[in-house]
C-alpha cells in the first residue's frame, strides 16, 4: 500500500483520537456495523479528498466496513492531523497522502495519488479533487459514477460549471442537505471558529467588535456564538434577504467599508473571494485581527495585504502573523487566511460531524444503487436519507417524537376540509 504522512510513528496518538471520536458518533457507527454485513460498496475504489481529521478517519472506516477500497487525500494544506493519518495508515490499513504543512506542489501531488488509485466515487471537500478530473486528468473522469461535495464553496464551483454545460459526471451536493447545513455548518463552524481563533489568540470575545462577513449557515452559527460569548457582533452582507435576517436577528448590518473603521476581529465565512480588501486593512484599527472561516484564503486579499505592507513578521504567535501596513497600524492575519477552525483549532466536533458523515456514507451506499442512472448534474441529497440520519441521531440522543395519526395524514392529503 502505497501513502505519505508525516511520521508513522505518531499513529499510537492517533488511533487515541480516532476512537474517542468515534465514542461521540453513534449514528455513523450504526452504518458502519450495517455495512460490514452488506458490503455495498464491495471491490469500489473510492478516493476521497477531505480534512484529515480524526472524525473523517471514521468517515473512512465505514466506508472500508462496507467494502470499498478507501484512500484519504488533504483538501485544505494546514488541516491534516498526522497523528491520525498515521494511525489510519498504520492500524487501519487505509491508504492516506497528507501532511500538516504541505506546499502547492506536494498537495497536488496528493490529490493526484488518490486519482492514481482509479476512483469510481470521489468524496469531495472544496471540489479540488473534481476540478483535476475535469482539467489535467479529464480522460479518467470517464471512471466517475458519482462525486459527493460537502462545502459551500465546492458546491458553488459545482453549479458553475453544470451551468456551463462542463460537469461531466453526477455529484451530489451533500453541503445543501439540511443535516450538514443546519448542523454542520451552523454548530459546528460556529463553535470550532470560536475555538481557533481563541487558541490562535487568546482573545477575550466579551465587549470586542467582532465583524462576520457572510450571514450564510456558518456566518449564522459564529455570530451566534460570538454573541453569546459577549462581542458585540456586526454583520456585512451582498445579500438583500440574509442582510435583512441578521438584523431581524439583532445585530447591526452594514457595508465592510464601514465596519472596517470600527472592528477589531474579522472573520470572513463567505464562499467568495476578496471580500476583506486593501481599502478595508488601510481603514482598520490598529492591531486589527483577520480570519477566515471559509474553504479556501481567498476571502481574505492577502496579495493586497502584502502590497500595502512595508514589513511582515512570521509567526509573532503560532497561527498569527503581522503586516504592519504603510500607514504604521498593524493587522494579524491568522493562519495566512486558511480555515481558521482547522488550522488552529481541531474543527467541528464529533457530534455534529456524525451527521454530515452518516449522510455521507449513506449518500455512497445510494449512488452505488443508482449507478448509471444519474444523471449528469448537481443533485440533492434525497429525503429519505436526511429522514433516516435524522432518525437515528434523535435516537442516539434518547430523544422521541410524535407521529401522525390516520386522520391527520388523511387530513394533510386532502383538500375538502376548510373553516
Amino acid at each position: 500500500m502505497k501513502y505519505d504522512v508525516a511520521d508513522l510513528s505518531l499513529a499510537a496518538g492517533g488511533k487515541k483520537r480516532i476512537l474517542w471520536a468515534d465514542n461521540d458518533m453513534p449514528v455513523l457507527a450504526k452504518i458502519r456495523k450495517k455495512f460490514a454485513k452488506a458490503k455495498p460498496l464491495r471491490g469500489i475504489n473510492v478516493s476521497a479528498c477531505l480534512h484529515v481529521t480524526a472524525e473523517t478517519a471514521n468517515l473512512a472506516r465505514a466506508l472500508k466496513a462496507g467494502g470499498a477500497n478507501v484512500v484519504l487525500c488533504a483538501s485544505n494544506p494546514l488541516s491534516t492531523q498526522d497523528d491520525v493519518a498515521a494511525s489510519l495508515v498504520k492500524d487501519f490499513k487505509i491508504a492516506v497522502f497528507a501532511i500538516c504543512g504541505e506546499n502547492h506542489a506536494t498537495y497536488y501531488k496528493h490529490i493526484n495519488s488518490a486519482i492514481d488509485y482509479k476512483p469510481v466515487i470521489t468524496l469531495d471537500d472544496g471540489a479540488d479533487l473534481v476540478n483535476e478530473l475535469h482539467t489535467r486528468r479529464k480522460k479518467e473522469a470517464h471512471r466517475i459514477i458519482a462525486s459527493m461535495e460537502e462545502t459551500t464553496t465546492g458546491v458553488i464551483r459545482l453549479r458553475a460549471m453544470a451551468n456551463e454545460g462542463k460537469l461531466k459526471f453526477p455529484v451530489i451536493a451533500v453541503n445543501d442537505a439540511a443535516t450538514k447545513q443546519l448542523f454542520d455548518n451552523r454548530y459546528g463552524t460556529g463553535q470550532s471558529t470560536v475555538d481557533g481563533i481563541i487558541r490562535a489568540t487568546d482573545f477575550l470575545l466579551a465587549g470586542t467588535k467582532v465583524i462576520v462577513a457572510g450571514y450564510g449557515w456558518c456566518g449564522r452559527g459564529f455570530a451566534m456564538r460570538a454573541r453569546g460569548m459577549g462581542a458585540i457582533v456586526i454583520v456585512t452582507e451582498v445579500d438583500p434577504i440574509k442582510a435583512l435576517e441578521a438584523a431581524m436577528d439583532g445585530f447591526e448590518v452594514m457595508p465592510m467599508a464601514e465596519a472596517a473603521k470600527v472592528g477589531r476581529l474579522f472573520v470572513t465565512l463567505t464562499g467568495n473571494k476578496n471580500v476583506i480588501r486593501a481599502e478595508h486593512f488601510r481603514a482598520m484599527k490598529d492591531r486589527a485581527v483577520v480570519a477566515n472561516s471559509g474553504h479556501f484564503n481567498v476571502e481574505i486579499d492577502i496579495p493586497a495585504l502584502k502590497n500595502i505592507s512595508k514589513k511582515v513578521s512570521r509567526n509573532v504567535r503560532n497561527y498569527v502573523d503581522e503586516y504592519v501596513l504603510k500607514n504604521n497600524r498593524r493587522v494579524y492575519l491568522l493562519a495566512d487566511g486558511r480555515l481558521i477552525n482547522l488550522a488552529a483549532a481541531e474543527g467541528h466536533p464529533a457530534c455534529v460531524m456524525d451527521m454530515s458523515f452518516a449522510t455521507q456514507a449513506l449518500q455512497s451506499e445510494y449512488v452505488m444503487k443508482k449507478r448509471g442512472k444519474l444523471a449528469v448534474a448537481v443533485h440533492n441529497v434525497p429525503l429519505e436519507i436526511e429522514q433516516q440520519v435524522s432518525k437515528l441521531k434523535l435516537k442516539s440522543m434518547s430523544i422521541g417524537i410524535d407521529k401522525l395519526t390516520a386522520e391527520q395524514i388523511v387530513y394533510l392529503a386532502s383538500s375538502g376540509e376548510g373553516t
